[in-house]
């Protein structure tokens, strides 16, 4: 019987890495993204890794892995429990496809698009992009707000513009 291997799966838009073993015992998907103990599950092979230089020391992938792609500009990975774990690597986060997962609407994934392209918005635009009324685009750009996709920026009234937040899939 051949045991699980891991996968690797590379998309336009994505890297998934996979392995079949789950998180250790005591640490929780949160965990990940706080200091958390680290437990090595194959001292052998941890050991020859390390001596061959290849890691430098235990528990310190995840970190580097989130620091590596803020450094880089692009969102963090994701991490999942999926019949297994993975690590889900994006090269934008803003994508229409995870937009439409997070809840947002057709008007509301338009409008990041536009900020995506143009670097801002305004409730006007918005009103004139997407043919909605004023208390309609009020209305939206809070909850995209809320969902932490856009950020407010200005005072109340006319200098207020909304930019994409930078995600870190929390």
């Amino acid at each position: 019987m051949c045991p699980e291997k891991s996968d690797v799966r590379i998309y336009d838009d994505r890297l998934i890495v996979w392995s079949p073993g789950g998180l250790p015992f005591g640490i929780t998907m949160e965990d990940l993204y706080k200091p958390h103990s680290s437990v090595l599950r194959n001292k052998g092979t941890g050991g020859i890794f390390y001596d061959m230089g290849w890691i430098e020391q235990w528990g310190s992938g995840i970190d580097k892995m989130r620091n590596t792609c803020t450094k880089a500009g692009i969102p963090e990975p994701q991490f999942e429990e999926y019949q297994g774990f993975r690590v889900i690597f994006r090269k934008d986060v803003y994508t229409e496809e995870y937009l439409r997962d997070l809840g947002l609407n057709e008007r509301q994934i338009k409008a990041a698009m536009y900020v995506k392209e143009k670097g801002k918005i305004t409730n006007k635009e918005y009103q004139e992009l997407t043919g909605v009324s004023r208390q309609m685009a009020t209305i939206e750009l809070a909850d995209m707000v809320e969902k932490q996709i856009l950020v407010r920026v200005g005072i109340v009234g006319k200098g207020t513009a909304y930019h994409l937040t930078k995600m870190t899939n929390k």
